[in-house]
């Protein structure tokens, strides 16, 4: 299984170059990691964002695409 590129993709998030799926990704990735809340608070908050509007599960699932 190829390794996950957290630090690709969040350089290309920060850079406002990571876009829908992608950034499903991301955010299921830092979540289950629960890298989503040592980060800085934003990650945090658009990883609650994303739960809330139910595209990712709390435990980090992606549940709909955009």
């Amino acid at each position: 299984m190829k390794k996950f590129d957290e630090v690709g993709y969040i350089m290309a998030f920060e850079a406002g170059e990571l876009r829908g799926d992608k950034v499903l990704e991301l955010f299921s990735h830092l979540i289950k990691t629960g890298k989503a809340w040592s980060l800085q608070g934003s990650y945090g908050r658009t990883a609650e964002s994303l739960i809330d509007r139910g595209y990712l599960s709390a435990q980090g699932k992606i549940l709909k695409t955009v």
